[in-house]
């Protein structure tokens, strides 16, 4: 097995780095949040890296995401090895190429940052409703929850499609996967050869079209034949599990992850058990731990293959114990019995009994709840998790839930506790407010570079982005920590809060993130004897009270002094190395210049220095602020909007403007998305 380097990536580079190296022909159209892998392969080729076979994959990008579906048929029909990126409506347009592709059972693994759907309104963020939506077509639906799976599963979707004929949609959440930047073991391309076999690259290129062994494809059948022929790839789909499995055990003794296509996870005698899939699986994951430490008989199924459902392994993997089971979907589907997940579980279970695989009887099969979560990128977190438990615990549980949200017109809604926590005290967590394009998220990228790859410490970031993006705000949410970081949630409780920019503070409540403790970095255009006169009263309380360690630096005059214009990114950076204690100061210093070095050095040896003289700058600079006892400013945070506006403005767009739009209730919405 040996050692294997380790990297610090998001999930686009995890997924797009296998893509690239196993594939000869990349189809692409670009669609948030997808367009980073296509990208990154388009780059990758241009700069002459081949894959694993010596040769350079070829990468066109066409006028459409239909236009790509047919160019990936196309080429897998010419028996080349092919693939394609894309989400959401991107990916219903892909649907019909789909449709053919499985049709005529062509191994092959596309990815898919799974992104929602457009319905009331356009989101461009993740759950599973568009994956959800191609279900039907006859490809295998793989799932995987964090960076590291992400980077595994494109090889092992790839795998076990070429053998097994079924193609393969590989996906994981949009931004939470796709953007999240984790440390993880990267494969290497001995390890992608020996999981991408030559004999079934041969038997997929002994099935191509070619005029030294003419076949027709495509042909149009009658009601006489069309039936029987469409049940004649019965035996594959049969099969295709159990491919599956075999690829997952031959992965695992590669590399020693080993993944089934359900995990359990949690007490051997569990009687609550949680069963979903993707990144809402590693919040669950940090809630049993700390529920089962504490005597809770709790677990969870995690399922990595959606399609084919294989019931006997679904039946295996819970346990016997099981009283009652909650599914949980990360989509909606109005009008229908149950979301996806949940129709298959209720199926396989009264399957599984009636072919005698599981141990109960018919009057004491598990008790099947449903819920809905997660849709658009909305928080998944312990608390929620627990909430979860905590209703399979009642006598009559409450069916079609919704966690996550507060639910006050058709009352599907499950109380939270929102003051459940989970993170270890070990975990360094830290909030930084940005603008889109000031460089914070490309600092905190560096930062978490450095973290996770020149320390023995495991590193986490995930950037919330505003959809529009530059000139807007971003928030960076960084995590580090002894042990791998299971939590994909927003940082709640931050040993560090960096405000880049000061007009930030009248209109955002950032000092709600800050844990009792916590420092408090701010750029601002006042010094140390001057800040604290300046901050809204609000400010001045919260900091007070929750006795926080409070520092100020004007990042813009030291950019000007060291000619960097407005860029403040090392400046912050530097900063948040020297206060935060993730690290020696010396040491951490030492690191931000061998990574200016490493960013820089391709725009010449000057801008290296001007970052240089920026990073020695920056300590003269950082102020720390003496906190009075008592706030004295005359200042108040305005709110924001008018005290005249109109009443949907005041309740609704106002609480969106100040970033607390996930405080509102469901009565809030117009109930077609017609905003006034």
């Amino acid at each position: 097995m040996g050692s294997r380097r380790m990297v610090t990536i998001d999930g686009n580079t995890a997924t797009s780095s296998v893509a690239h190296r196993i594939n000869e022909v990349i189809a692409i159209y670009p669609i948030t949040p997808s367009s980073v892998m296509g990208e990154l392969a388009d780059e990758w080729s241009a700069a002459g890296q081949r894959n694993i076979w010596g040769a350079v994959p070829d990468v066109m990008e066409m006028q459409s995401e239909g236009g790509a579906a047919a160019a990936v048929h196309g080429a897998l029909q010419a028996g080349a090895l092919t693939t394609t990126f894309t989400a959401s409506q991107g990916l219903l347009l892909m649907i019909p190429s789909m449709y053919k592709i499985a049709g005529e059972l062509t191994g092959y693994c596309m990815h898919v940052s799974a992104r929602t759907l457009a319905t009331h309104a356009l989101s461009i963020f993740g759950d599973h409703s568009d994956v959800m939506a191609v279900r039907q077509t006859g490809f295998a639906l793989l799932s995987s929850a964090s960076v590291q799976e992400a980077h595994d599963f494109a090889c092992i979707g790839q795998a076990a499609s070429l053998a097994s004929r079924v193609p393969c949609l590989h996906f994981f959440e949009g931004f939470r996967i796709s953007h999240e930047v984790a440390t993880i073991a990267e494969l290497s391309d001995d390890d992608l050869r020996h999981m991408i076999t030559d004999e079934f690259v041969a038997a997929h290129r002994a099935r191509a079209m070619t005029p030294d062994r003419p076949v027709l494809r495509g042909t149009a059948q009658n009601p006489n034949e069309f039936f029987q022929a469409r049940e004649a790839c019965n035996p594959y789909y049969d099969r295709c599990a159990a491919i599956f499995q075999e690829q997952m055990d031959r992965f695992a003794a590669r590399t020693g992850r080993a993944y089934r296509l359900f995990d359990y996870v949690g007490h051997p005698q569990a009687e609550r058990v949680i069963v979903l899939m993707g990144s809402g699986a590693e919040a669950a994951r940090e809630t049993i731990d700390w529920l089962t430490a504490r005597g809770e008989k709790v677990g969870m199924l995690q399922v990595r293959l959606f399609r084919p459902f294989s019931v006997e392994a679904f039946i295996r993997a819970l346990p016997a114990t099981t009283r009652a089971l909650a599914v949980l979907d990360r989509t909606k589907e109005p009008g229908a019995l149950g979301e996806p997940l949940y129709q298959d579980v209720v199926t396989a279970l009264r399957e599984g009994h009636d072919a005698g695989l599981a141990s109960w009887t018919g009057d004491d099969c598990p008790r099947v709840i449903g819920g809905r979560y997660g849709l658009s990128s909305k928080e998944f977190d312990p608390a929620m998790v627990k909430a979860v438990y905590d209703e399979l615990a009642k006598p009559e549980p409450k069916n079609h839930f919704t966690v996550g949200i507060v639910d006050d017109v058709t009352r599907t809604s499950l109380e939270v506790d929102e003051s459940f926590d989970t993170e270890p005290d070990s975990v360094v967590r830290a909030v930084f407010f940005g603008l889109g394009a000031d460089g914070t998220v490309g600092a905190n990228k560096n930062s978490i570079k450095i973290i996770g790859e020149e320390t023995d410490n495991h590193a986490q970031g995930y950037f919330v982005y505003d959809s529009k993006k530059a000139g807007a705000i971003t928030i960076s949410h960084l995590r580090f920590g002894p042990q791998p970081i299971h939590s994909t949630y927003l940082v709640r409780k931050a040993n560090f809060v960096g405000c880049h920019q000061f007009v930030f503070l009248e209109k955002y409540d950032m000092l709600e993130y800050a844990a009792p403790g916590a420092v408090f970095l701010l750029n601002a255009p006042f010094g140390p004897d001057r800040i604290w006169d300046e901050l809204p009263r609000e400010v001045q309380e919260t900091i007070i009270a929750k006795r926080l360690k409070f520092y100020v630096i004007d990042a813009y005059e030291v950019a000007r002094e060291a000619r960097m214009g407005t860029r403040i990114n090392t400046i912050m950076q530097t900063c948040f190395f020297a206060i935060s204690g993730v690290l020696p100061r010396d040491e951490a210093i030492a690191q931000i210049k061998q990574a200016i070095e490493k960013t820089y050095k391709n725009k010449g040896q000057e801008i290296v220095q001007r970052n240089f003289a920026a990073v020695d700058h920056t300590l003269a600079n950082l102020h720390e602020v003496p906190v009075p006892a008592r706030a004295t400013s005359a200042k108040r945070m305005p709110g924001a909007v008018a005290d005249e506006a109109p009443e949907f403005v005041r309740k609704v767009t106002a609480p969106i403007m100040q970033n607390k739009g996930y405080q509102l209730p469901v009565s809030a919405f117009p109930d077609d998305g017609t905003w006034p």
